[in-house]
């Protein structure tokens, strides 16, 4: 096997690694984190806030009805007890009653639609309940599989940096220390040669760099200085 055949299967590990700490970087990140179960916290309890606030009024507003109907109803006993005599007492009686039924009716109709409003927003809260237990569910389900997966991906991390290790011993320190450089700089260090083209920057190589690079030594990319592999 050629210096430069290792080198690209030491960069398939290396890409390896890279792509499995990205993944296991991302599962980091969302373990814990729980921003939609929040949301949908915050959410219901703005709903129920707004719930108690119209229940609040609903409550005055009915003992407000209720006060009225008393003071109708003490009217009334002065209207037809026989109690008041006087015509014009009567008649101040009588528009007073009147006033104060005329404001019933239109206590009664906002108290109706103070009904209808709770009603809608109860809905809401048993809706936005069920949302919160369904996302609670969810996310629990999210954090166990990403605790199996950070697990999973710490192993096999841990294989490919063996592995990596292996690879790096069978080389010279001068051949490591170009490759890490390259890698470095550059993304990655070793690109395949294919029909004559380095699939690094895309350039044909001259045929006589094209040659060295048949012989299995270690060429560089007279282009993007990169290490040319032929398959």
């Amino acid at each position: 096997m050629t210096v430069a055949r290792q080198l690209y299967e030491l960069q398939e590990v290396d890409l390896e690694i890279a792509d499995e700490e990205r993944r296991l970087g991302q599962a980091i990140s969302r373990l814990g984190k729980n921003d939609v179960v929040v949301a949908a916290q915050e959410e219901l309890d703005t709903e129920k806030n707004k719930l108690e606030e119209l229940q609040k009024q609903q409550r005055a507003l009915e003992r407000e009805i209720d006060d009225l109907a008393s003071k109708i109803k003490a009217g009334n006993d002065g209207l037809y007890g026989g109690r008041v005599k006087n015509p014009k007492e009567l008649s101040n009686l009588q528009h007073e009653v009147e006033l104060f039924k005329a404001r019933g009716d239109r206590l009664e109709t906002k108290d109706l639609e103070l009904m209808e409003q709770v009603e809608s927003v109860e809905a809401g809260v048993t809706e936005l309940t069920d949302k919160l237990k369904q996302v609670s569910t969810e996310w629990q389900r999210e954090q166990e599989q990403l605790g199996k997966e950070k697990m999973s991906l710490e192993s096999s991390l841990n294989d490919l940096r063996q592995k990596r290790q292996e690879l790096a011993a069978e080389f010279d320190p001068k051949t490591v220390t170009l490759y890490d450089g390259l890698r470095k700089n550059k993304g990655f260090a070793v690109a395949r040669v294919e029909q004559g083209i380095c699939r690094g920057c895309r350039i044909s190589l001259p045929s006589s760099e094209l040659q060295q690079v048949r012989g299995g030594n270690v060429i560089q990319c007279g282009s993007c200085n990169r290490i040319l592999y032929l398959p």
